[in-house]
């Protein structure tokens, strides 16, 4: 492999320490296991801790639509939570009971170039399906730039620079993946599957962890959620929100996951008048994550119909904020 010869050029990755280098970094790699998606998608990804008490930076995906299991490389499995997620990096913080555990530092800057030498540690194809460490890959940085891409006919929200990588990082389960430089240190997040606009050609690229460090951050000192509240109370039908009173019609509900899409906008109503259309994805309410549409109608169970409803939607590759007044 090409990769491997470039890789063995450099003094630091020695076939001694690129094994000691590459288990280290495994060590803070987990495998991911939620719902999975329709038509077969896989029901796994990856995930890197980023603190010694249990929490988790992946990629905010319908892997994620229920609370997901958390498989660390000593074998362990516990249930997670999802504390929050930002939808325009498309990143999600999950946590778990666990602690003193080894997690990498996300620093502030990233300093990898065009040919460094890095491997990705990955679930990728749930290969390692025990107690095996993730996958390793070895490449290098093939180049920095803006992502410019989408997945099926939806464009990715994220538009900031990425890093291509000279390796075949772009498959199922391998999205939340960890990129490693040759010090050891994290220099990017593995994305989702995604082609280039142009080209419509697969890109393996990760988000760099730089970009990802602030929110990372916010999110795990509770300056950032998107979980409800514990024991929300129900209102009565006739005083809470729902589609009716929003003015919209959601598609065809057909699974527990089916994801908050919008298929019509009622003429006059209050999603019109907020500026919502067909074909937008609702992923906050009054700033609590949306995981379905089911859990969206429950969720507007819980809201007076006569407060405003502040939204935070997808629509293309543009994340908005929109207040619904009634």
């Amino acid at each position: 492999m090409a990769q491997v010869s470039q890789l063995a050029q450099v003094p630091q990755l020695a076939q001694g320490s690129l094994g000691v280098w590459s288990r280290d970094a495994q060590r803070r790699v987990v495998k991911v296991y939620g719902a999975g998606g329709l038509k077969g998608l896989e029901a796994y990804q990856s995930g890197f801790l980023v603190s010694p008490d249990g929490h988790i930076a992946t990629a905010w995906s319908y892997v994620l639509d229920v609370e997901p299991i958390v498989q660390l490389d000593d074998g362990r499995r516990f249930e997670s939570k999802i504390v929050g997620f930002e939808p325009s990096l498309e990143l999600a913080v999950l946590k778990i009971e666990a602690s003193e555990l080894p997690y990498f530092k996300v620093e502030s800057e990233t300093s990898v170039q065009w040919g460094d030498p890095v491997i990705a540690i990955s679930n990728l194809f749930n290969i390692a399906t025990g107690d095996e460490p993730a996958s390793v890959m070895q490449g290098s940085v093939a180049s920095v730039t803006q992502l410019d891409a989408r997945r099926g006919t939806f464009k990715t929200p994220y538009q900031g620079d990425v890093l291509i990588l000279d390796l075949i990082a772009n498959n199922p389960g391998a999205a939340g993946g960890a990129v490693v430089d040759a010090d050891g240190q994290l220099v990017g997040m593995l994305g989702k599957e995604l082609r280039d606009s142009a080209t419509g050609v697969w890109l393996n690229y990760a988000m760099p962890a730089a970009s990802l460090r602030s929110t990372i951050g916010d999110i795990i000192a509770g300056r950032r959620t998107s979980a409800p509240p514990e024991k929300t109370p129900i209102l009565e039908r006739g005083k809470s929100h729902d589609f009716v009173t929003m003015g919209v019609v959601m598609v065809p509900d057909v699974l527990e996951t089916t994801p908050a899409f919008i298929d019509e906008v009622r003429e006059t109503s209050a999603a019109a008048r907020a500026g919502l259309r067909p074909d937008d994805l609702i992923l906050l309410v009054n700033g609590t994550r949306v995981e379905s549409q089911r859990g969206l109608l429950r969720w507007l169970r819980t809201i007076d119909r006569r407060d405003d409803l502040n939204l935070t939607v997808q629509r293309d590759s543009e994340i908005l904020n929109l207040v619904l007044r009634p």
